[in-house]
């Protein structure tokens, strides 16, 4: 039996209710079919979603934001990130969840939008293009061509890449954050366990993680690591005592 758009996704992790997903997924399996796929060939057009999806991961939302609110370029301040813990700084916190999800957007997005339109395979064995779309929306975030390739983590926009492909995985990994977060107040910290746990997670809570579905343990596991290098200046300051700790006094740099 095969399965259309998020229908596919529904009978796969069991994860998606009805009210999570309003749309009919033959009725999104058509459409998308319709529009890119020839038969049982995939449209050429179709490749041009990493493009696109580099062009929306590389949209600097945290920059935006307080550039418009505060007139201030977040580049020359605090950690000089672009990313939400950064903006949050200039802007206040309570603008955090806003740019965070925006940030998670760029990498959901697309990669949604990328996997519906190639209904046929399975969550946990993505098309190699969905995980290319997904891999193009984080080295957007990251290497923004709008700010000269000077970008942000990558956290958030990973979060939104695995949130299609694998859902119960980022729980596990966002479980971690918060339990390290609360008892270290070290978003640095946080952000790094939590990537090791959900590649761990990747490799544990699936039958053959180098078998169907390698696509998406390359991609986890390259992930994880690309978090870790891109932390590789907090790690330093963490070992020499001078990151910043949320909650505490001080203004010496921390993650963005």
């Amino acid at each position: 039996m095969q399965l259309d758009g998020f229908a596919l996704y529904s009978a796969d992790l069991r994860l998606y209710s009805p009210a999570l997903v309003p749309y009919s997924g033959q009725a999104l399996g058509r459409q998308c079919r319709g529009v890119i796929e020839e038969g049982n060939t995939v449209n050429p057009w179709l490749y041009l979603l990493p493009v696109a999806a580099y062009l929306y991961g590389a949209v600097p939302f945290g920059f935006l934001a307080a550039r418009w609110i505060k007139g201030v370029d977040i580049r020359q301040s605090g950690s000089g990130n672009i990313g939400a813990t950064n903006a949050a700084r200039a802007l206040g916190f309570k603008f955090f969840p806003i740019i965070f999800l925006l940030d998670v957007s760029k990498g959901y997005v697309p990669t949604m939008l990328a996997a519906a339109a190639l209904a046929g395979r399975s969550a946990y064995d993505p098309h190699p293009l969905v995980v290319c779309v997904g891999l193009a929306a984080v080295v957007g975030h990251v290497l923004p061509v709008y700010l000269r390739f000077r970008g942000g983590k990558g956290v958030a926009t990973s979060t939104g890449v695995f949130l299609v492909m694998a859902p119960r995985q980022v729980l596990v990994a966002a479980g971690v954050w918060a339990l390290v977060f609360a008892i270290s107040r070290y978003v640095s910290v946080a952000s790094v366990l939590a990537a090791a746990a959900f590649c761990a997670a990747v490799w544990l809570m699936r039958a053959a993680p180098l078998g169907a579905g390698v696509f998406l343990t390359a991609l986890s596991t390259f992930a994880a690591l690309f978090v870790v290098y891109r932390h590789r200046e907090n790690i330093r300051r963490l070992l020499s005592g001078t990151e910043h700790r949320i909650g505490a006094e001080g203004r010496q740099k921390d993650e963005g």
